[in-house]
């Protein structure tokens, strides 16, 4: 059973930076590509960022490119965020997000709030 577990959300204040982890467990870790999500009050989810299996390739939602940095590690089961010059519409739940076995899995989500 796929588990997606996010953790390091917060409150930080605009231009500030917070880094999220997502734990992996249940599937080869190593053979999936993986995703950052985000979805904002009264907003749809949206894709933030993308890493591919081996980390080799990344891409970026727009609004984000350049201040955002997905990462993972295979051996850890982890990904990860690294989100910089943050700013009030980055307010969102940020989901972690795995398409395993013909299904989405997703997080719980952790909330990042952007505020003075």
């Amino acid at each position: 059973q796929v588990q997606l577990v996010e953790s390091g959300g917060g409150l930080v204040q605009p231009g500030g930076s917070l880094r999220l982890s997502c734990a992996a467990s249940g599937f080869t870790f190593k053979n999936y590509a993986m995703n950052w999500y985000r979805q904002a009050p009264g907003k749809e989810r949206e894709l933030v960022a993308f890493i591919s299996n081996t980390g080799g390739s990344t891409n970026y939602a727009a609004s984000v490119k350049g201040r955002f940095t997905i990462s993972r590690d295979n051996f850890k089961n982890m990904v990860f965020l690294q989100m910089n010059s943050l700013k009030p519409e980055d307010t969102a739940v940020y989901y972690c997000n795995a398409y395993v076995s013909r299904k989405n899995s997703w997080g719980q989500g952790t909330q990042v709030t952007v505020s003075s």
